[in-house]
């Protein structure tokens, strides 16, 4: 029986957005493009791949930063309000005119901590997917903390030391400790530039007593995962990304760390010390009002965010014993162009997670191994819309049936909802929220009964449900075992299976589960058609 995976293309989400027409053929370079969706920017990066014998390389050809502020527009119930939603549309139907010629696997764009929290998220990207004409990920938060050290790594200067990265962003904070281009300790805070100017500066003030109550809260929350980031150490401090970037100009141009100059700074795109920043903020204080502040170099779009980042960035040094940190202007952009690269070379982070979980959670390696091959198998069977990315399906469907049985470790009974449970819930380095959404429904309805995937319907595609089920079945087993070709095939309302006579009357607890099986599909309105030649 030929259990072989194929390989696909395509796109599995396109099929639920509105791509424009795409030219693929006038793609000339090989160019990759991010879009990060950020609580107070929305960036996109395009960059062409340099290949060379020492290892591949980006290099940006193209930038588009908007200033959306989507933070500043979340409302107290956690909805974004009318205008955030309009400003955050049209700034993506831009970027999708930009991209408009670009082949779905040169894309990727994510989503970080306001369409996390955000109740009305969903609302939103159904339509920014539309606009922009490629699928969103929102990712969690130490995720968006991995990809951020990446790309900083990628983006200094070699060290053969431990290195701390700070990003402040709208939002969320995220602190990393990492070797090389390994992240090894990683955190993200709730505490952003745009929520904490809101909060603790409000119409612009910036007297001594803000910043005080700011620098307190700030360093409230950091203090939670400051001792195992000091008991762990680093020689390199990098911040990263927007807030990091305005604050050393700033420090830079209006001459805080000595005469005033322009940026960069050797290697690095400046450099922040405690000095630096006591300086910047006794000029903010003395402006009384941020619209007020005569300080060079300091942008509109930048001016609102200003004295939330920078107490929060005092808060961290003073937290975390820092005295003195590069900043780079490379972050999460670049890390998703190159997990986006290392995607493509084999090189997918979710398969080494995948592979940590099965370690974990003391998977059954033999059992997991042909429950997956069985579930291909029938996945493979049938024809491949267009809009389907079937290379992207059958990882998704391999990794549930490696990781099926993981809450076995809870409770053998209802293991299945456990081990959803397990797969919504953890953090899984290289997953965006729908890849763990799609795979915790496979999880949840690949036994038992199937009403209760109601709920969830957005995420499962039912023909994997349906192969991973039947998989399950025919595997229940657990032994290596000759098994007949069955063949599989998608009829108006549901499935047919066909499968040999002679080896049904040899395998009678097969046949009382398939017939259980039928019995659950038609329970939610779908035919299980079971066919003996």
């Amino acid at each position: 029986m030929p259990l072989k995976i194929r390989k696909g293309a395509s796109s599995w989400l396109s099929s639920s957005i509105s791509a424009p027409q795409k030219n693929f053929a006038n793609q000339k370079e090989e160019l990759v493009a991010a879009v990060d969706l950020g609580s107070n920017s929305f960036r996109m990066v395009i960059a062409k791949v340099m290949h060379s014998p020492s290892g591949t390389q980006l290099l940006p050809i193209d930038t588009l930063r908007e200033s959306v502020r989507l933070a500043a527009g979340l409302k107290e119930n956690k909805t974004l309000d009318q205008k955030a939603f309009q400003r955050g549309l049209e700034a993506l139907s831009r970027f999708g005119d930009r991209l408009r010629h670009f082949h779905p696997k040169q894309v990727r764009a994510v989503a970080t901590n306001t369409l996390r929290v955000a109740r009305n998220a969903d609302q939103f990207i159904h339509e920014a997917q539309r606009l922009l004409g490629f699928p969103i990920e929102v990712i969690a938060g130490r995720e968006e903390a991995r990809l951020i050290y990446i790309g900083a790594a990628h983006d200094a200067p070699a060290c053969d030391c431990k290195r701390f990265v700070l990003d402040i962003g709208g939002g969320s904070t995220e602190f990393i400790i990492g070797d090389g281009y390994d992240p090894k300790l990683l955190e993200s805070v709730y505490i952003g530039c745009v929520s904490y100017s809101q909060q603790f500066f409000p119409n612009g003030l910036v007297d001594a007593y803000c910043f005080k109550q700011a620098q307190l809260a700030a360093r409230r929350e950091i203090e939670v995962i400051s001792s195992q980031f000091r008991k762990m150490g680093w020689k390199q401090a990098i911040g990263s990304s927007g807030t990091a970037r305005a604050i050393a100009e700033l420090i830079a141009l209006n001459g805080f760390e000595g005469e005033p100059h322009e940026l960069p700074v050797g290697d690095f795109g400046g450099v922040i010390t405690r000095d630096s920043l006591h300086a910047l903020k006794k000029s903010l204080i003395e402006s009384e009002y941020i619209d007020r502040s005569q300080l060079i170099g300091l942008k509109g779009d930048r001016r609102p965010v200003l004295p939330g980042g920078l107490a929060i960035m005092m808060a961290a040094f003073d937290e975390l014993e820092i005295d003195r940190m590069e900043v780079t202007e490379a972050a999460l952009r670049l890390g998703v162009l190159y997990d986006l690269i290392g995607r493509e070379q084999h090189h997918d982070m979710r398969f080494v997670t995948v592979e940590q979980f099965m370690q974990r959670y003391n998977v059954d390696r033999s059992q997991a191994l042909r429950v997956q091959e069985m579930a291909s198998y029938f996945l493979q069977q049938f024809p491949k819309p267009k809009t389907e990315n079937r290379k992207e399906n059958l990882n998704l469907l391999s990794w549930a049936a490696q990781l099926h049985e993981i809450g076995l470790t809870i409770s053998h009974n209802g293991y299945h909802k456990h081990s959803a449970y397990i797969a919504t819930h953890a953090d899984m380095p290289g997953f965006s929220r729908l890849d763990q959404a799609r795979l915790a429904a496979l999880l949840l309805g690949h036994t038992g009964k199937l009403g209760k995937l109601a709920v969830s319907s957005a995420y499962i595609d039912w023909r994997m449900l349906f192969s991973i089920r039947l998989a399950y079945v025919i595997c229940r087993r657990r032994a290596d075992e000759k098994v007949p070709d069955i063949h599989v095939k998608e009829i108006e309302g549901g499935f047919t299976i066909t499968i040999p006579q002679a080896w049904v009357q040899k395998n009678p607890l097969t046949v009382y589960s398939l017939e259980k099986e039928s019995n659950d599909w038609q329970k939610i309105d779908k035919r299980y058609q079971i066919e003996m030649i």
